[in-house]
């Protein structure tokens, strides 16, 4: 075993999946675990510290969103959707409840390889490009992968960072709900924007847990968002 590899708990009632899943995972050096049921995959994650997390939405019992929800109130650890369900739908529904990403099944395995890589680069901080931004006294450091100031850090899952990031880096400045779905979730595809809503209430929700004014994210009514500079 790898003590450097991320760990990885794979969740789908369909061991062809698992198998196939796992295989694909373990040869790139990574160390996955597999559960089959909701409740099954909360047990272990509440034993284990997970690095990321695939999840089949249609489990039985407990759903895959239901189950996304759960695991958010425990960890900020990337979570990605696979799913034989491929609407625009369901990609929201995903995103607004805390997912990071959406497969679709089937799927090769070059692109689950490169989306968990992907997903593994955000949550850990190594990222292209990196460097440290600071405005309205909040300092977000893309190296470290950390927003700080002098209330202290403010706890964020990889996509809230990301939506950080891109407001930021544009403090001063309206940026469009469909330039967030693109910066911060690179699916430029998606029409349904109400998912940036959501996650923006729950940055807003963060910021001010941390002891910072929730008000430095303002509302452009009918365009988008912009940070305070």
């Amino acid at each position: 075993m790898n003590d450097n590899a991320a760990r990885i708990l794979v969740v789908d009632d369909e061991q062809t999946i698992t198998d196939f899943v796992g295989y694909a995972l373990k040869k790139e050096g990574f160390e996955p675990d597999v559960a089959s049921n909701g409740e099954d995959a909360l047990a272990m994650a509440g034993k284990n510290d997970y690095d990321l997390f695939i999840l089949d939405i249609m489990l039985p019992g407990m759903d895959g969103y239901e189950l996304c929800r759960r695991l958010r109130s425990k960890t900020s650890a990337p979570v990605l959707f696979l799913s034989a369900r491929d609407t625009e739908l369901d990609k929201v529904v995903g995103l607004e409840i805390g997912g990071d990403d959406y497969l679709s099944k089937p799927f090769g395995l070059r692109e689950l390889v490169a989306r968990v890589r992907a997903l593994l680069r955000r949550g850990t901080g190594q990222m292209e490009q990196s460097h440290a931004i600071t405005a309205s006294g909040i300092t977000l450091d893309e190296d470290a992968h950390t927003a700080v100031g002098e209330s202290g850090p403010i706890d964020l899952t990889p996509r809230e960072f990301e939506l950080l990031a891109a407001l930021m880096k544009h403090a001063g400045n309206v940026v469009s709900r469909e330039d967030l779905l693109r910066d911060a979730w690179g699916w430029e595809y998606l029409t349904e924007t109400k998912t940036v809503d959501t996650h923006i209430k729950r940055l807003r929700d963060k910021i001010s847990q941390a002891g910072y004014d929730a008000a430095i994210v303002e509302t452009v009514r009918g365009y988008g968002y912009r940070f305070r500079a």
